[in-house]
């Protein structure tokens, strides 16, 4: 399963939209955080004034400016932080899109090996149908039975036979949707064939609440709460006095030829605004960025409920397709023994045909019903992985604390 997932972590379009917004978003903290450093230019000039056709003056300039906007009330610091917040949801929104295109390869191998082996089921009682109706042929030929037997006999045959197709179109859909999961086309992918993969044993169902913060929707919503709270400082700060300090130093000339040995100049300017009115806007844009931030701790709190509640649902239907599992097994081997016992007295005709069809019917439906119950078992699995943000490593034994350390 590992190499497959690897080739789906590699060839993914979401993974690949995710890791340029990414981009986007380190790029953005990047200039967020460059506002808060003096900028430097430089300028060159040179300039010819003519009058009646003759050259009256020349002057050439060459210098450099700088200026600056003292973060006096935590404005520019406050667009940082949020930027930086922004990086760390768009960080966790990469992990949760791969986290959900590992989970969802996985869960579409196990879907095809469940249904290989469900075919190979199918496949196996056709035999035996196969087998019962051949006696019966034999037994109507020797006048033993009537046609009855042998036309029951063949519509299970048939019956059977026609689940199989129905089987093939499954698992060749899952294998097509595994082509375009690894950014393949349809029809290119292959897998050998193989045995259901099933989770390791003694997997614990009781696990501390904590290892949901290790859920990357979880992290990329809580982000988004700091950099809404960011945003509000920042509004607020933009409603009060700013300064801007600002300066040249050069060489002025009246050539260019001249610039070495031309004049120094030399400025310094420094200037306050404060916005006295406008019409609102100022206090709409702190109360716009008030409703964001309750919009991102709701967002929070629904991820964290969700979480919740994705693992909860999914332990219980862990507990409960456990437990089916026993009761099917102990099902089909008591369905398997009648089936045989009741083909063996046809055979030797004790028994009529209808208890025999009735039986390998009984047979074939929990043999099915075993191997789907076994295949949603490990779907299972993986679906308590990704609901608890990825793997887990429990604490070794004698720890103090009940901390768990997220699995890469």
């Amino acid at each position: 399963m590992g190499p497959l997932i690897q080739q789906a972590l590699a060839g993914s379009t979401d993974i690949a939209g995710a890791t340029a917004r990414l981009r986007q978003a380190r790029a953005q903290r990047d200039i967020s955080a460059s506002a808060g450093w003096p900028s430097v230019g430089s300028s060159a000039s040179s300039q010819v004034s003519v009058a009646e056709g003759r050259s009256s003056a020349r002057h050439a300039a060459l210098g450099l400016d700088a200026s600056w906007e003292p973060d006096l009330w935590g404005g520019t610091a406050a667009a940082a932080a949020a930027s930086d917040f922004n990086l760390r949801a768009s960080t966790a929104t990469l992990a949760q899109t791969r986290l959900a295109i590992a989970a969802e390869t996985a869960l579409q191998l196990l879907q095809w090996r469940g249904t290989q082996a469900r075919l190979q089921i199918a496949r196996e009682n056709l035999a035996s149908q196969q087998r019962t109706l051949q006696i019966a042929q034999w037994r109507l030929e020797a006048g033993l039975v009537s046609n009855l037997d042998v036309e029951q006999a063949r519509a299970a045959v048939a019956q059977t036979e026609a689940q199989i197709p129905a089987l093939r179109q499954t698992a060749e859909q899952t294998l097509h949707t595994l082509a375009v999961l690894t950014g393949q086309p349809p029809g290119r992918l292959t897998i050998a064939d193989g045995p259901v993969p099933s989770a390791p044993p003694g997997l614990s169902l009781a696990l501390p609440a904590e290892v949901l913060r290790q859920r990357p929707d979880v992290q990329a919503a809580e982000a988004r709460v700091r950099a809404a709270a960011q945003g509000v400082r920042q509004s607020q700060a933009d409603r009060l006095p700013s300064l801007k300090l600002g300066g040249s130093i050069g060489l002025s000339a009246l050539s260019l030829a001249a610039l070495g040995s031309g004049a120094g100049v030399a400025s310094l300017a420094a200037s306050i605004s404060l916005p006295v009115f406008d019409a609102g806007r100022g206090a709409a844009l702190v109360e716009a960025q008030r409703g964001a931030f309750d919009e991102a701790t709701a967002a929070y709190r629904a991820a964290v409920l969700a979480a919740l509640q994705d693992v909860e649902d999914t332990l219980v239907a862990l507990q409960a397709t456990q437990d089916q599992i026993g009761s099917q097994q102990r099902a089909l081997a008591a369905a398997r023994a009648a089936a045989a016992l009741s083909e063996q007295r046809y055979a030797g005709g004790l028994i009529d045909f209808t208890t025999v069809l009735q039986n390998q019917r009984t047979r074939l439906s929990a043999d099915d019903a075993l191997a789907v119950s076994r295949t949603s078992l490990n779907t299972l699995h993986v679906r308590l992985y990704k609901a608890l943000g990825g793997g887990w490593l429990p604490e070794e034994p004698g720890a103090a604390s009940n901390h768990v350390e997220p699995r890469p």
